[in-house]
């Protein structure tokens, strides 16, 4: 059989990623629950195989780490709606911060331009009607975003218990998917998959930790109030690459402006953030995820951007470890090899326009699929 021209082999390349595009848009409803439970069982796979080393019935070894992440979630849950009814608590003092701050805009408006204070009472008024009407329309599908969300929330602990019990098959599957001399790439691309995926995956949960620990309590020290409240908002926002912090900052701020009517705790706020941040991505993040599977930024935010518009804020929150776990599928596919390159942070030394080495793919060295750690097959 001849093989097919290399146009050919780039148009069914191109054309099998709209077709992935348009099926997870599609079936998001779908797909993304699926996809944020095979995550999950993964991070919980250590659990379920020490207690099966304990001699736990299967079953009970499932479904105990399921409690345990359904007592972690509802633990922060509670922490997160508690801070918010101390926001709420402070409505009427907030009510007030935001009518001297919309005061002190409005007369330097009216200083440095003629737009005066009547056309600007005009300006706030169709504009808040016109904010009535979106917020008329939005709460009109609001039962069902919320009932999406109870379904989504629903079917994770399933398709968890269902992905931990059945997962020799599903690996025999994927076996099955290649033929024998392939099987030690397949079976080193497993192992580091689920590496990956749970360094990456835990090492967030102890970002969030540390994160509204440290930016919650020295904002609480210096007398910022909503300390806790900005730091865990940050915390989880900064999850989203890039995207996340500036939109924490953002948030941060308004926090802030809306519970003092001066000006300094805005600028101590972003100079505590600023350095939290610092701090978080180049000294402990690096240290806490150790990631071999490195993503360019350029590709980091196409993701998020991507993610969120296909899936919403659980498309941007998994579009890292989905393109981690593509790469090290790519790497070891010799048709996909370009993909895994251009996934990549590994600039070469040269340029490929006048070195010719730098143009060619290069082989990723792979192990006989050993097991970074020796576990008893208890199964």
């Amino acid at each position: 059989m001849t093989e097919m021209p290399l146009t050919v082999k780039r148009s069914l390349e191109l054309l099998g990623i709209v077709l992935i595009g348009l099926v997870l848009v599609i079936g998001q409803d779908i797909i993304m629950p699926i996809i944020m439970a095979f995550f999950i069982s993964i991070v919980l796979l250590p659990v379920f195989r020490f207690l099966r080393r304990k001699k736990v019935p299967e079953a009970l070894a499932i479904i105990l780490p399921i409690l345990l992440l359904v007592i972690f979630v509802g633990l922060i849950i509670f922490f997160f709606s508690s801070q918010i009814a101390l926001l709420v608590a402070d409505f009427p003092q907030i009510k007030s911060n935001v009518n001297v701050h919309l005061k002190s805009v409005s007369a330097w408006i009216g200083r440095i331009s003629d737009f005066s204070t009547t056309k600007q009472i005009n300006f706030i008024n169709e504009k808040s009607d016109d904010l009535l009407r979106m917020a008329g329309s939005a709460a009109s599908g609001a039962a069902v975003t919320l009932s999406s969300i109870f379904v989504f929330v629903g079917l994770l602990p399933i398709y968890i218990y269902l992905m931990l019990f059945y997962k020799d098959i599903l690996l025999r599957f994927i076996f099955m998917w290649f033929k024998p001399d392939h099987h030690p790439k397949v079976k080193e691309a497993i192992y580091e998959t689920e590496a990956i995926i749970k360094n990456y995956l835990v090492g967030l949960l102890i970002q969030v930790t540390y994160m509204t620990i440290l930016l919650g309590g020295i904002l609480l020290l210096i007398g910022i109030k909503h300390a806790l409240l900005i730091g865990v908002i940050f915390a989880i926002l900064n999850l989203i690459p890039y995207v996340g912090a500036l939109i924490g900052n953002i948030i941060g701020v308004l926090l802030t402006l809306t519970s003092s009517t001066e000006l300094w705790p805005v600028i101590t706020v972003l100079a505590v953030i600023a350095g939290v941040q610092f701090l978080d991505n180049n000294i402990l993040m690096p240290r806490i995820v150790g990631s071999k599977v490195k993503i360019n930024a350029l590709f980091a935010i196409l993701g998020v951007i991507i993610g969120g518009s296909i899936a919403g804020v659980s498309g941007m929150f998994l579009s890292m470890p989905i393109i981690a776990v593509l790469k090290i599928i790519f790497d070891r596919t010799e048709m996909f090899k370009q993909w895994g390159v251009l996934l990549g942070d590994e600039r070469p030394d040269k340029s490929p326009m006048r070195f010719a080495t730098f143009r060619k793919k290069v082989d990723v060295s792979t192990k006989p699929g050993v097991e970074k750690t020796k576990e008893k097959n208890t199964d």
